[in-house]
């Protein structure tokens, strides 16, 4: 991989570094990583003191209460961590139905299912930790106590969601909420600082116990009083039952390179399926039949998971049966030479952060967490700072799709980290945030990286599109123009974006394995920054 190509402008220059290196969206969060670095901790040291700090000090995207998934390269394995949890025991199609809903909804104490980010750390500090956790969580700890000024990408969101939740979070149970993110009773704006002692006490206490007290413990107690004050699902018990799950990262080879991510029930099989059918085709640079080809490509492959991706348990197909280079291939040949329209559903936007981490030992971390759609669920536990998820509200309420809601199963999930991997070494760990634009920025990341051998940072700045439904395509405001043009042409409902907010959040490092330098690559679409040594 020619680690400094540059067939596209870009934004910003890669960065190189030897010693360590923290790619995510937020600087203060990379240089809290690269921070651990320095101290003697290791990738996943620095990979969870960042996720941790991200919920400080990017809260407009994830939180403690979120879910989160990981990749790791360690001393020459890959793993993979499946962080996410599951819906409450007491939660049914027929207890949602007897609360007068015929759909779960995306607000309020119904969509919450259990938090696996705080267990995924604390599993990962076990198993691979070289720090205690309590010293990772301190960085982070420090922010929440002691407080941030705000940064621009981050104010603008904050400001937005503050706006929205005035007019619509207005029952009592969403009180804290508001109580928690406000300065002074309002939005905090660009350059404020914001604190949270209740976050900070949280940490601490997530850190002193290896996380028992998030789901045994004091916090626990607290989340289950609160959610059983306003008629919420999840309890005490579910809590305690949690662990979170080691899996083995699946793969495709895509012309030589092993593109991994997490097995369902995340959504990363969309992307690899649909660099599977893209594989039959010879690339082109800004090429309209190819972007064509690619759009088409994803649209296969998202109306395939959305039908079937869930609980492994309950997938009416298995992972291999997806991933079949021969379907692939069928699929390829029966590719309309027009925009054609796929069974879908529509697509909400997202609230996610990804991060990845180096080290000088050659170990990566591919990490994502989130809390969904923004703040997730706007419930959150007074004085603790934790901001609950509202995964629930992707389960569907028909009883007989895979991804039906039932007692204890985790559902359909956005959030995918992803790694590549060639003639078994490492090339380095990357990921785009953004619910269901996901698979599609690590399907694009993968065409820039390996198809046009763009160095990471330029792989990011390449104009991106998204299909959205139907044959409705967005593209960035500064998408060339006779592509949009040729693309119209060919059948597709083409659409300039002003705010490229939707487009996915990426970060990416790749490793030169002869001498073990880092080229890393951070999101210009936000406050994107790499701390490195």
């Amino acid at each position: 991989m020619d680690f400094l190509h540059y067939p596209f402008p870009s934004k910003r220059n890669v960065t190189i570094a030897r010693q360590g290196m923290v790619a995510t969206s937020q600087p203060l969060a990379a240089q809290v990583g690269l921070r651990i670095l320095q101290q003697g901790g290791n990738a996943i040291d620095a990979a969870i003191a960042t996720a941790a700090a991200l919920t400080v000090v990017e809260p407009t995207s994830n939180g403690i209460g979120g879910d989160a998934f990981a990749i790791v390269w360690m001393n020459e394995e890959l793993y993979g961590i499946n962080g996410s949890g599951p819906s409450p025991q007491k939660m049914s199609i027929e207890a949602v139905q007897a609360l007068g809903f015929d759909h779960i909804p995306a607000e309020g104490v119904i969509p919450i299912t259990v938090p696996g980010a705080p267990a995924t750390w604390a599993a990962l500090s076990e198993k691979f930790g070289a720090l205690p956790l309590l010293d990772v969580l301190m960085p982070a700890i420090e922010y929440a106590e002691q407080g941030f000024p705000i940064s621009p990408t981050l104010g603008d969101y904050w400001q937005r969601a503050y706006k929205k939740y005035k007019e619509t979070r207005t029952a009592l149970e969403f009180q804290a909420w508001f109580e928690t993110f406000s300065v002074d009773g309002r939005a905090p704006k660009i350059g404020d600082i914001w604190r949270s002692p209740g976050h900070a006490r949280t940490l601490r206490l997530i850190g002193e116990t290896n996380g028992r007290a998030f789901y045994q413990g004091e916090l626990a107690d607290e989340i289950d009083a609160f959610l059983r004050s306003y008629g919420g699902f999840l309890t005490k018990d579910d809590l305690a039952q949690y662990r979170v799950e080691w899996v083995k990262p699946i793969s495709v080879n895509y012309r030589g390179y092993d593109v991994w991510e997490i097995p369902p029930n995340g959504q990363g099989i969309v992307a690899q399926m649909a660099l599977n059918i893209y594989e039959h085709t010879t690339p082109k640079w800004m090429d309209a039949h190819d972007l064509h080809v690619q759009i088409e490509a994803m649209k296969q492959a998202f109306a395939d998971g959305k039908a079937v991706i869930t609980e492994r348990a309950d997938m009416p197909v298995t992972t291999e049966q997806l991933l079949c280079k021969n379907r692939a291939k069928a699929q390829f040949e029966q590719l309309a030479p027009t925009a054609q329209q796929p069974i879908a559903t529509p697509f909400v936007k997202g609230g996610t952060v990804y991060l990845a981490t180096a080290d000088k030992d050659g170990n990566m971390v591919s990490f994502i967490q989130s809390n969904y759609m923004g703040f997730g669920s706007g419930i959150v536990i007074p004085n603790t700072g934790i901001a609950l998820q509202n995964r629930g509200h992707d389960f569907s309420m028909d009883a007989t799709h895979p991804n039906a809601l039932a007692p204890k199963k985790r559902t359909y999930h956005t959030i995918i980290p992803a790694f590549l991997t060639k003639d078994h070494e490492a090339v380095g760990p990357f990921g785009v945030m953004g619910a269901y634009m996901q698979p599609q920025g690590h399907f694009q990341v993968v065409n820039h990286l390996i198809d046009h051998q763009l160095n990471p940072q330029a792989a990011l700045d390449v104009p991106r599109w998204q299909w959205v439904k139907d044959k409705t395509i967005h593209v960035e405001a500064h998408f060339p123009l006779s592509l949009v043009h040729s693309l119209a042409r060919l059948g597709h409902d083409i659409h300039l974006q002003a705010d490229s907010g939707s487009f996915g959040r990426g970060q990416i490092i790749i490793r030169n394995p002869e001498n073990g330098v880092l080229y890393g690559g951070t999101e210009s679409r936000t406050d994107g920054a790499i701390a490195s040594y």
